[in-house]
């Protein structure tokens, strides 16, 4: 008997998601080629869902003959459905968090100090694009008939990753591109796992060479960072999950923080009813873009303009504590990633399998061009390191970057870390969920492919340029391990 979708109902959806984390946790401290592999939590969890859900052991139960399992599989046809709609709420979350509690830099500063991060970043982005919509006007549309939307899938699938395609479903659908959803989250999956494959062998390969100045070759991660816990680190030597910043008498810091990103996400929504308003005043009969944007760049955005007013405040500086952020940015994403792959449709991706399969392996084979023959021409200093942090991202989420970075930098002697969290500042709000992620598929659909392509285009050379010619050849950009400009000369 299927259960009607009732508030309790829903709140066991979300305790489930929860529980299969836990097995997740579990098979990742069990088997050993997921340690190896070092698969996140989330991702082993999902997978698991889809196996345990509707299409693959509903597709079983069905042809056996069991059909109360058909709908559902495991799970049941109600829970599915709430499932599904969780990662279009949960990706707002993610990003209104994205800068919360963090100073926001200018960006003059960060372009002086950190171009050559900032260059390489929108080199991985923007050729994504172009190699995408080049790929389908050459290959994919002559040989398999897809439309230009197709090419999107590459950047939001790799750069921006589960959490960006899970909430670019509103906007697949309102396009017509229905399929678009399960592709995104497909080549997300072939991104994260491909980039964690091919980021561990880099690594091991700059650890023979001598390329990467702070590892020693053979070097291994202890049992309890492949399994991906604290269990042999003392009490005191643990990271904070967050610093309380109201008295407990007074209220619960994590309500304030909760309620804070609640204020990013309305301003967010204000912002986008406002483009939408004016875009239907004005511009709506040549073309529609407001009305096909999500909601979650604009919730960014929100976000910004909170921790902006906040840096500004003496009375609410320190007030919103990036810890407690990253804690409700963490387990959003966790919750998107499980929803969005239990939910995930495999006839879509068997429908599309070769174009499918063909895209994926140019974004591969692009993103490793870009490690290994750009990267040390864009940054004087450390540049595996810094390189490393961006590849890892362009291929899945900013977790796998700094999964990468960890291991090519353990004890953090190089300014990499720096240099990519500072970067991320000026990206974000553009690339891997960001507005141009937003807005490429409208653009595609309804402006053909030439109109990007020639903008993506243009933007990929001129970041060639700067990293090479400009970045690449002053020493005004050597950095030093702290992360400040030095003085040196290229080794």
């Amino acid at each position: 008997m299927e259960l009607e979708m009732t508030p309790s109902v829903i709140g066991m959806s979300l305790l489930m998601l929860g529980m299969l984390a836990a097995v997740g946790m579990y098979l990742r401290a069990k088997l050993r080629f997921t340690q190896r592999l070092f698969l996140p939590v989330a991702l082993i969890a999902g997978l698991l869902a889809l196996l345990l859900g509707p299409e693959v052991l509903g597709r079983i139960a069905g042809a056996l003959g069991a059909e109360s399992l058909e709908a559902g599989g495991l799970f049941g046809e109600t829970v599915i459905e709430v499932w599904s709609t969780l990662p279009g709420i949960l990706i707002s979350v993610v990003f209104a968090t994205m800068f919360l509690g963090s100073r926001i830099p200018s960006p003059k500063s960060a372009v002086r100090l950190l171009g050559p991060q900032l260059s390489l970043g929108i080199t991985f982005a923007s050729g994504q694009y172009v190699v995408g919509i080049l790929a389908v006007l050459l290959i994919l549309g002559p040989l398999f008939n897809v439309g230009p939307e197709f090419a999107a899938l590459l950047e939001i699938g790799f750069e921006g990753g589960h959490g960006t395609a899970a909430g670019l479903q509103s906007q697949f659908e309102s396009l017509g591109f229905d399929e678009g959803y399960d592709l995104a989250l497909s080549m997300a999956t072939v991104g994260l796992v491909s980039g964690i494959l091919f980021g561990v062998a880099a690594v091991n390969w700059a650890a023979r060479k001598g390329v990467s100045t702070s590892l020693d070759a053979g070097q291994e991660l202890s049992l309890d960072e492949r399994i991906g816990y604290y269990a042999a680190v003392r009490d005191e030597d643990r990271p904070a999950a967050g610093r309380l910043t109201f008295r407990d008498s007074a209220v619960e810091s994590f309500t304030i923080h909760l309620g804070v990103v609640g204020l990013a996400v309305l301003i967010g929504w204000l912002g986008l009813a406002a483009f939408q308003w004016v875009e239907e005043m004005l511009w709506i009969d040549t073309i529609e873009i407001f009305g096909h944007v999500p909601l979650f760049p604009l919730a960014m955005l929100g976000g910004v303009l909170v921790q902006m007013v906040l840096d500004r405040s003496e009375t609410l500086h320190g007030l919103v504590n990036r810890g407690m952020m990253e804690r409700i940015q963490g387990v959003s994403l966790d919750l998107l990633i499980i929803a969005a792959l239990a939910t995930l449709s495999l006839q879509a991706v068997a429908d599309n399998l070769a174009p499918f399969a063909i895209l994926a392996a140019l974004g591969i084979v692009w993103n490793l061009v870009v490690l290994f023959v750009f990267a040390p021409k864009f940054i004087r200093t450390y540049w595996f390191e810094r390189g490393i942090a961006d590849y890892g991202q362009s291929q899945g989420v900013t977790a796998t970057g700094l999964l990468l970075l960890r291991m090519a930098d353990p004890k953090k002697e190089t300014p990499a870390y720096q240099g990519f969290g500072y970067k991320q500042l000026v990206f974000e709000p553009f690339f891997g969920g960001g507005l141009v992620t937003a807005l490429a598929i409208p653009f595609l659909i309804q402006g053909g492919p030439y109109p990007l392509l020639a903008i993506m285009g243009v933007l990929l050379i001129a970041a060639i340029l700067a990293g090479y010619l400009y970045f690449g050849r002053s020493s005004r950009f050597d950095l030093g391990a702290d992360g400040e400009p030095v003085e040196a000369s290229r080794s």
